[in-house]
């Protein structure tokens, strides 16, 4: 699978944040994190480690694996029938969501520090206006940074949950909820 990651990379470095997928252990620490979710939203699922980790850790729990990539999101269908996997971008996806009720997790992958600028911008809007929605929500988002993936508005909150070594590279989970 690395190879699919490396020709994504090559396609579109802006929106590939990594050359390897995520380690098992990575993964596993995302989905245990979104553990409580009525339903989860993985946004960029790329090759699929964290939409495996998902489905082994949550089964019955509904999934919508969200690709902006199509050779990645063809993959992600043939791979996982069970999931709902939508080829489109992570704001569209979010924005149609904000009115679905019940504990409701994003788990991303979203190379925020690597997006263009105004896509970042417009993805971490909707992302936080879709957590400031409901306190029952949550943002579960990994990064290779030691700080917190990206500021978050007033009402919202960064919290390190733990940092996976068994990564290349390590790589710190956050997540982010309205506070209160």
């Amino acid at each position: 699978m690395p190879a699919e990651l490396l020709f994504a990379l090559l396609r579109d470095p802006a929106s590939t944040g990594a050359v390897l997928p995520s380690s098992r252990a990575l993964a596993n620490a995302m989905a245990h994190a979104a553990t409580g979710a009525d339903a989860v939203v993985e946004l960029g699922a790329g090759t699929g480690p964290v939409t495996e980790a998902l489905l082994r850790h949550m089964p019955g729990v509904p999934l919508i694996a969200v690709e902006l990539q199509a050779p990645l999101a063809r993959r992600l269908r043939t791979r996982f029938p069970s999931v709902e996997v939508r080829e489109a971008s992570a704001k569209q996806v979010v924005d149609g969501l904000i009115h679905r009720p019940g504990r409701l997790v994003l788990v991303s992958s979203l190379p925020f520090r690597s997006l263009p600028k105004a896509v970042g911008a417009e993805t971490v809007d909707s992302i936080c206006r879709f957590l400031a929605h409901s306190r029952e929500r949550k943002l579960v988002q990994f990064t290779y940074q030691p700080r917190a993936p990206f500021v978050a508005p007033r009402g919202l909150r960064w919290h390190r949950r733990s940092v996976v070594w068994r990564n290349t590279p390590p790589a710190g989970i956050w997540e982010l909820q309205a506070e209160g």
